[in-house]
């Protein structure tokens, strides 16, 4: 399975079981970086921040491969991949039909839950079609830190300078999952014939999964822009984060063939056919990549929803009501304004979080050491 939610292969409706990162998980080494930035939890957790890799242009998307490499994507075009917490400086691909235009580009990355063996990984971009910009999944075969034997899966989906979601991650039932955003055209999230403004759901060919509820590969639709989606490791819930329009930034739990309303309801708003979110902020806080914290190494963080946000510039938790997890019972702004827009952020197989920025992508204020990716650590 993939290495941010360290699960089993299993039915999507079933819960998914706890799990620890045991001794027979790869553990990347402890590093030598210093820790900055350290602060304290509101529940007493001491933690601090270290700086894995730095000068680093736009990365978009963070997946951790079994044997402990981390493999990225810069928005430009570049995979690249952090081997023994290095740089490796040669990228693994650098892609010449890329359109990395406004938020288009090299967006998501996904390992295949098989990558051990078939060395899969899965692309996401931007690029030109025949009749105007289009997203594009692609799967690659990775051989000594090189991608190759390109296969073109999906090219149905329209992009544009804005609102391209680009998030793939495989869910705990082994079917890749896919955010798309509505390319800027607010007729597209409510047309069930269109896969913009929609979360897709596929098998790894590309193809639709069964038991989609439209036999098509649509799993929910009526989205704006979601840029952001994992899985509770304790419920199985699939959770999504989603760019509002003025402000009604959205945190979504997603089920099955729901429509969650853009761009007929938003925000507060109501309708009985439609999905209210779980939790809107006000002013827009831009909320990007997320993951669930699914390991024990930092017991208190077990079942916690992250995600980055970009023009909040800080990392959110979000800490789910232990008697009924479908509700927010409280959350927290973790690194406020320290390190600029955050991107992504998932789980790294040593149980720590990792994030990245996106200081460079014309809407920040980058540092001469910026785009860095850095992880979050405990404080002795």
């Amino acid at each position: 399975m993939r290495a941010r939610i360290l699960v089993a292969t299993v039915l999507f409706a079933q819960l998914v079981q706890p799990q620890a990162c045991g001794s027979n998980t790869p553990q990347p080494p402890a590093g030598n970086q210093p820790i900055t930035n350290q602060f304290t939890t509101a529940d007493g957790l001491r933690l601090g921040v270290q700086t894995i890799v730095s000068t680093v242009e736009i990365p978009w998307s963070l997946a951790f491969a079994p044997d402990g490499r981390m493999f990225f994507t810069e928005r430009p075009g570049r995979v690249r991949v952090v081997q023994s917490e290095q740089l490796v400086s040669t990228p693994a691909l650098v892609l010449t039909d890329v359109r990395a235009v406004g938020e288009g580009g090299l967006l998501g990355i996904a390992l295949h839950p098989q990558f051990a063996t078939n060395h899969f990984v899965y692309l996401l971009y931007t690029t030109n079609g025949a009749s105007g910009p289009i997203n594009r999944l692609v799967r690659y075969r990775e051989s000594n830190n090189t991608l190759a034997d390109r296969a073109v899966l999906v090219e149905r989906m329209a992009a544009a300078s804005i609102h391209n979601g680009g998030r793939i991650h495989f869910g705990p039932d082994g079917m890749l999952y896919l955010s798309m955003g509505d390319a800027s055209d607010t007729s597209l999230p409510q047309s069930l014939s269109s896969l913009n403004g929609k979360i897709l759901r596929l098998d790894e060919n590309g193809l639709p999964a069964a038991g989609n509820p439209f036999g098509s590969e649509i799993w929910t639709w009526g989205h704006r822009n979601p840029q952001g989606f994992d899985w509770n490791p304790i419920t199985g819930d699939l959770w999504a984060t989603e760019h509002g329009n003025v402000g009604n930034d959205e945190i979504n739990r997603l089920q099955r063939g729901r429509n969650y309303g853009w761009p007929i309801i938003e925000g507060a708003a109501t309708r009985p056919d439609m999905e209210t979110p779980v939790q809107f902020f006000n002013p827009s806080i831009a909320p990007s990549g997320a993951s669930f914290y699914p390991s024990t190494r930092l017991a208190q963080l077990r079942g916690n929803f992250f995600f980055g946000a970009l023009v909040g510039t800080h990392l959110r938790r979000v800490v789910l009501d232990p008697n009924d997890p479908t509700r927010i019972a409280s959350t927290e702004r973790w690194l406020d304004g320290q390190f600029g827009r955050i991107r992504d952020v998932i789980v790294g197989p040593d149980g720590f979080l990792y994030f990245c920025t996106n200081n460079r992508d014309g809407r920040g204020n980058p540092t001469s050491t910026d785009d860095r990716i850095a992880r979050i650590v405990p404080v002795q």
